[in-house]
């Protein structure tokens, strides 16, 4: 009996320590669970799998009390300690650029931004498309509600053996009369824009910036109107995708492909439009700062956007923006407005 004690006492010991360190890696699941930002909770529980692997005593065999002492076990991170002190790239995860991100094809991630804004107020109203459908024209209210949804999905991955996937991209922004009751509520304009994307990682540092992708896309985007209400164009483009840290930015340069059709109902787009845009994101503790612009500088026509989102729950920000300048949506792309909206922000 008196031989058996070590025995006893070291299978204590051992059990004890595994309680204890499962109390510790629960403590963190939930802290994990809590975090806001969708990229910073799978970071944070990718972190813990890779310590718990290490850590764990489960099953493991009861040692001879003679034989020699087992290595100790690897500590589980303290619940009080962040998770990884490297930054996690949302670049990364949102092309699926390293192997680590990669979750196969035809799984639906976010594209651009989507939101709803409950109320957008512009300081002026674009009527005089709408003249030729009624006599007096739509008389747009100044207060509309606007939402944007958008996706995307990996159709290919490494096609013939090269380091390109192929993606599939929709956005859909809708402007939505929903206050102007005396018109029936109409909605305003809707731009329905598909797209198709060849994206190579690169995931390379320069200058201590991390360059993370080059994508060939070709886009369409039109409002699915006719006669004088109609807006369409179609363009090929490259897109340089780049961060550091917290902070991101993507610039894109395009090259307009129906310009020249005589029947072209908005052969002048690009002078308000212009031939690229420039996107950047900071994101801090589940808040987001996001200022996008385009301009033309033969014509001095451009566009800016910038937006503000704050966490509310785990997928769910309130959200805030601002834009001025010409081309909000297609059918005022040669109408200069300001406006301002609160709504919602999905991070998924």
């Amino acid at each position: 009996m008196h031989a058996a004690a070590p025995r006893i006492l070291f299978t204590a010991l051992t059990l004890a320590t595994a309680f204890a360190q499962a109390g510790e890696l629960e403590n963190q699941l939930l802290r994990c669970s809590a975090l806001g930002d969708a990229s910073a909770r799978l970071g944070c529980f990718d972190e813990l799998t890779k310590a718990a692997t290490a850590a764990t005593v489960a099953g493991a065999p009861i040692p001879d009390a003679n034989a020699a002492a087992p290595a100790p076990i690897p500590p589980v991170a303290s619940a009080t300690k962040a998770p990884p002190e490297t930054p996690i790239s949302r670049t990364e995860q949102s092309w699926e650029l390293v192997p680590s991100a990669r979750r196969g094809v035809f799984s639906f991630r976010p594209h651009h931004e989507n939101y709803l804004l409950l109320a957008n107020y512009s300081n002026q109203s674009n009527t005089e498309p709408y003249r030729s459908q009624t006599p007096a024209g739509l008389a747009p209210k100044r207060v509309e509600l606007t939402y944007q949804l958008s996706f995307k999905v990996k159709a290919a991955e490494q096609v013939a053996g090269l380091p390109f996937d192929i993606w599939l991209g929709y956005t859909q922004q809708s402007f939505w009369q929903a206050y102007n009751r005396a018109a029936s509520s109409p909605f305003r304009e809707t731009n329905y824009q598909p797209e198709v994307m060849a994206v190579m990682p690169i995931n390379k540092e320069l200058a201590g910036v991390n360059v993370r992708y080059l994508n060939l896309g070709l886009v369409h985007q039109s409002n699915g109107q006719t006669g004088t209400l109609s807006r369409s164009w179609n363009r090929l483009y490259a897109e340089l995708g780049v961060d550091r840290g917290n902070f991101a930015l993507s610039t894109r340069v395009w090259r307009r492909l129906d310009n020249a059709k005589s029947d072209n109902d908005n052969p002048d787009i690009t002078d308000f439009m212009g031939h690229g845009d420039i996107s950047a994101v900071y994101r801090d503790n589940g808040y987001e700062y996001s200022l996008m612009g385009r301009r033309n500088f033969s014509t001095n026509h451009g566009f800016l956007q910038a937006g503000w989102a704050y966490p509310i729950t785990t997928n769910l920000k309130g959200y805030v923006q601002l834009s001025a300048g010409y081309g909000q949506s297609l059918i005022d792309y040669n109408y200069s407005q300001k406006s301002i909206g609160a709504g919602f922000n999905a991070d998924f």
